[in-house]
C-alpha cells in the first residue's frame, strides 16, 4: 500500500467525461474502480457531465478500462484530461453534485428492466417480490421523469417518495447496484398501482380493453387473440386500419408469431425496447392486428408491470424459465389516445379522455414529466431503421461534423419532431405526431418548452419548413427570432449528412408524399444536389396530376385515374373505374385540367400504381395501399424499357402503362422492381454528369419500404455507389427537425 509521501508524488489526472453519464450507475462504477487501482481522489456529477480527479501509479489503467468498459447504459462522448497538482489524500470519495453553469451533459433514455432487477422481482425472499416500480441504476425510467439536469432525484417525480431507511441505505452505498439510482424504491416507499395483477389479468382476459399507465404514457391493452376486443379497441379509438402493435413475454414466444433474423431478434431484445416490424407467421393473433398485411410489430416486456402481468398469465410459475419458453397470451398494446390526439400520460386526464375508450383505467402515482410513445424501428439493410423515434431512444444526442449556433427546428406536419442544438450535439425530440389537433399542437410547444429548459439551451435562431399554413411554420414566425425557412426535402436530405457528418456537396434522393416546393409545386420525388446550405434541384419525377387535389392521397383509384390521364387514355377513365360514382368527374375534371395540381411526387406515383392494380381503391390512413403493394412483392422484375431520362426527369409512363395490363401479384413485383432499376440509372447518370464523389444520402418516407430501400442500395452498389440511408432519425418527416437544424445552423445571419 502506498504511503502518503508516495501520493503525493504521484501522478494526478483530472477527467471530465461528457456523455449520457448521469443515473447509469457512472460515479460508483468509477469509485469501484479507482479502489480497485488503489487510487485516490474523487468523483462528482456536474453541469458538463462527470468530473474526476485520480491519482497514483495505475492512472493509465484507470483511462483505458473506463473507456472500453463503462456501465451498461452509460455513452462515453468525450474525455478532456489534463494534469493537475498532486495532494497528499489517501482514499477516493464520491462528492455532491455541484452546478455553477448550463448544462452540458445529457440524460439517457428510458431502458427495460434488466436481468438483476427481474431475479429480485420473482424471488419470493426478496424484499421487492412481485414489486411493478421495482430499478437500479442499469434500468428504469429516466427521460420520462426528469424535469432538469443535473440528474438527481429532486428533479424527477420521484422526489414526493421519500425513501424508506433500507431504500435509503442502498441510495447510499457505492458499492450497491441502487447506490444514486434516483427512482429506486420498494413496496414500503415507492409507488403504487391502483389495481392488482388479479384484476388487470382478469379484465384482459374477460375481453376489456384495459388503459395501463406506462413509461411514457398509458397503452391501450386487449388480449390479442381476442378478436372480438381488438374490433372493439379499433371502434373506440377510432383507428380503423392502421396495424396495432403486440407485446410477447420473450423472443421464444415471438419466433412462434413472426421470422425474425438476428437483427430483429436484437432489436427487440435491446434496452430501448422498440416495435420491431417483421414478417408475421400463421398464428391465433385477431386478423384485425394487422388488416391483411403480412407483417405484425412486436415488442417485448420492458417495465416490471409488463413482465409480472405475462408471469401471471403463464401461470406464476418460479424461477425466470417461463421467459425463455413459447408462451400463449399476447397483448395488443397501442397508445392511450382517441385517433389524432396525444398521448395521454396524467390520471385525472386518463379518467377523462379514456372513460369511454377503455373498460378499466390502471393508474400509478408515480408522475409522468414527458410524453413518449413507443419506438418504432424496421430492419433495413441489416441495421434496424426508426419508423418513429421515442422511448428508448429520446434523447440521445446525433454529433455532429462542428459546432453551431443554438438552434431550433420545429420540424415539419406530419410525424413532427422538434430539434434543439446545442455546441456538437443535436437533439431531436421524441415523435409529437401529426399536427392536426390543438391538443396535438400543445404537445408540440410542451416538448419545445422542456427540451429547452432540460438542455438548458436558448435558441438563436429557428428553423422551419417552406410551406406557409403548417402549425410548427406558424409557431416559428411567431417567435422573436431570426427565421430562416428550409425547403422539405432539402431538409431530408441535410439530415442524411448531418447523421453521417458527410462534408461537400452530396447527391441527395428524397421520395416522399408532398413537400412544397421552391415555387409553389408539390415535390416529392427529388434529385438534389446539397452542399451545405444550399440546394440544386437537378432532376425530378415526371408530375402527374392530382384529382382534387390533396384527397388523391387517401384515394388511389384518384390517382389510377390521373396516369391513364397522362398515358393518353383519359376516355377509358370511366370504364376502368365503372364501379366509382364520380369517375366521370374525376375523368372531366384532368380533361379540363380543373383543380388538378401537378405533384413530382414519389408518394402518389405508388398510389397510382395501386389505383391501375386495384389495391385499396380508397385508403384508410396515409400509405396503407403502397403497404399492401409492396406486401404483394414475392421477386421484382424488371420491365425493359420501363423508363426514360430526359433533362432530368424520370418518366415512368412506360411502367405505369404496363400496370394496366398486369394482375396485383405481377404489378407489385413489376413496379417495385423496375422502379429500382430506375432510381439507380437515374442517380448513376446524374453522378457522372455532375462529376460527383460517388454517394447518395436516401430519405423520405418512402424508404420505409423495404424492398425498395434495400433493393436500391443493393443496386447502388453494384455501381460502386454508397448510399446512406437514416439511423439515427427516422427516414419520413420524423427527420425533417434534423435536417432543418443543420441547415439553419450553418447559415450567416448577420
Amino acid at each position: 500500500m502506498a504511503t502518503r509521501a508516495d501520493i503525493a508524488h504521484q501522478e494526478r489526472l483530472r477527467l471530465t467525461v461528457r456523455g449520457a453519464v448521469q443515473g447509469v450507475g457512472f460515479r460508483p462504477f468509477v469509485w469501484t474502480l479507482a479502489r480497485k487501482l488503489d487510487l485516490v481522489g474523487w468523483v462528482l456529477n456536474d453541469e458538463a457531465g462527470v468530473t474526476i480527479e485520480i491519482q497514483g501509479a495505475n492512472t493509465q489503467r484507470f483511462l483505458e478500462t473506463m473507456q472500453l468498459s463503462p456501465p451498461p447504459l452509460s455513452r462515453i462522448d468525450a474525455v478532456d484530461i489534463r494534469t493537475v497538482p498532486a495532494t497528499d489524500e489517501t482514499a477516493f470519495a464520491l462528492l455532491k453534485s455541484t452546478k455553477s453553469g448550463a448544462a452540458k451533459t445529457a440524460i439517457g433514455p428510458d431502458a427495460a428492466t434488466c436481468p438483476d432487477c427481474l431475479a429480485d422481482i420473482f424471488d419470493p425472499k426478496n424484499r421487492r417480490h412481485g414489486y411493478a416500480f421495482t430499478n437500479c441504476t442499469h434500468c428504469g425510467p429516466r427521460y420520462t421523469i426528469t424535469s432538469a439536469l443535473p440528474y438527481d432525484r429532486a428533479q424527477t417525480s420521484m422526489a414526493k417518495f421519500a425513501m424508506c431507511p433500507t431504500c435509503q441505505s442502498e441510495y447510499e452505498d457505492p458499492a450497491d447496484r441502487r447506490f444514486h439510482a434516483q427512482p429506486n424504491a420498494c413496496p414500503d416507499c415507492g409507488p403504487q398501482l391502483s389495481h392488482t395483477l388479479k384484476d388487470i389479468l382478469g379484465a384482459l382476459q374477460a375481453g376489456q380493453i384495459v388503459a395501463l399507465k406506462g413509461l411514457g404514457g398509458f397503452h391501450l391493452a386487449v388480449d390479442a387473440r381476442n378478436h372480438d376486443a381488438v374490433k372493439r379497441l379499433r371502434a373506440r379509438k377510432q383507428r380503423d386500419g392502421k396495424p396495432l402493435a403486440v407485446m410477447v413475454s420473450g423472443t421464444a414466444s415471438a419466433r412462434k408469431l413472426a421470422h425474425l433474423d438476428s437483427e430483429e431478434e436484437a432489436a427487440l431484445t435491446g434496452r430501448a425496447r422498440p416495435v420491431v416490424i417483421a414478417k408475421s407467421k400463421p398464428s391465433t393473433l385477431s386478423p384485425a392486428i394487422s388488416n391483411g398485411l403480412p407483417t405484425l410489430g412486436l415488442m417485448l416486456p420492458y417495465t416490471p408491470l409488463h413482465f409480472l402481468l405475462f408471469h401471471a398469465a403463464a401461470g406464476a410459475p418460479a424461477g425466470l424459465d417461463w421467459l425463455e419458453e413459447p408462451q400463449p397470451f399476447a397483448l395488443v398494446m397501442t397508445s392511450a389516445n382517441v385517433s389524432g390526439d396525444p398521448l395521454v400520460i396524467d390520471n385525472a386526464e386518463a379518467h377523462a379522455r379514456l372513460e369511454g375508450v377503455a373498460d378499466i383505467i390502471v393508474t400509478h402515482d408515480r408522475d409522468i414529466v414527458v410524453r413518449a410513445d413507443d419506438s418504432v424501428v424496421r430492419v433495413i439493410d441489416g441495421a434496424p431503421r426508426y419508423l418513429r423515434r421515442a422511448r428508448g431512444a429520446t434523447p440521445t444526442p446525433i454529433p455532429l461534423r462542428k459546432e453551431i449556433p443554438p438552434t431550433l427546428a420545429v420540424g415539419g406536419h406530419l410525424k413532427n419532431t422538434v430539434c434543439l442544438t446545442r455546441g456538437k450535439e443535436a437533439f431531436v425530440s421524441q415523435h409529437i405526431g401529426d399536427l392536426e389537433s390543438p391538443s396535438t399542437y400543445g404537445f408540440f410547444k410542451e416538448t419545445v418548452a422542456h427540451l429547452s429548459s432540460i438542455l438548458e439551451v436558448n435558441p438563436a435562431r429557428i428553423a422551419c419548413d417552406l410551406h406557409p399554413d403548417f402549425m410548427a411554420t406558424r409557431y416559428a414566425e411567431d417567435v422573436n427570432l431570426p427565421l430562416v425557412r428550409v425547403q422539405h426535402h432539402h431538409a431530408h436530405i441535410a439530415a442524411v449528412m448531418a447523421e453521417y457528418q458527410l462534408d461537400g456537396p452530396c447527391l441527395g434522393l428524397a421520395l416522399d408524399g408532398f413537400g412544397l416546393g421552391e415555387n409553389g409545386e408539390s415535390w416529392g420525388g427529388e434529385l438534389l444536389l446539397a452542399h451545405r446550405t444550399e440546394f440544386r434541384r437537378l432532376g425530378h419525377f415526371m408530375p402527374l396530376a392530382q384529382p382534387g387535389g390533396d384527397v388523391a392521397a387517401r384515394q388511389p383509384w384518384r390517382m389510377g385515374a390521373a396516369a391513364l390521364h397522362a398515358l393518353g387514355c383519359n376516355d377509358q377513365i370511366t370504364q376502368y373505374y365503372s364501379e366509382k360514382d364520380g369517375a366521370h368527374m374525376i375523368a372531366a375534371m384532368l380533361e379540363r385540367r380543373i383543380n388538378t395540381p401537378m405533384t413530382s411526387s414519389a408518394g402518389r406515383l405508388f398510389d397510382a400504381a395501386c389505383g391501375l392494380l386495384g389495391i385499396v381503391p380508397d385508403a384508410q390512413f396515409e400509405g396503407e395501399a403502397p403497404m399492401h403493394l409492396e406486401a404483394l412483392v414475392t421477386k421484382p422484375s424488371v420491365l425493359s424499357g420501363g423508363w426514360n431520362i430526359s433533362d432530368g426527369v424520370l418518366d415512368m409512363r412506360p411502367l405505369l402503362l404496363a400496370m394496366t395490363h398486369s394482375d396485383p401479384q405481377e404489378g407489385a413485383n413489376l413496379f417495385h422492381g423496375t422502379l429500382i432499376a430506375a432510381l439507380a440509372d437515374w442517380i448513376g447518370q446524374t453522378l457522372d454528369a455532375e462529376d460527383l464523389t460517388r454517394r447518395v444520402a436516401l430519405s423520405g418516407g418512402c424508404f420505409q419500404n423495404k424492398v425498395l430501400a434495400q433493393g436500391l442500395i443493393t443496386a447502388l452498389q453494384s455501381q460502386n455507389i454508397k448510399a446512406y440511408l437514416p439511423l439515427a432519425v427516422p427516414a419520413n418527416d420524423g427527420g425533417l427537425s434534423l435536417g432543418q437544424a443543420w441547415i439553419a445552423g450553418q447559415m450567416s445571419l448577420t
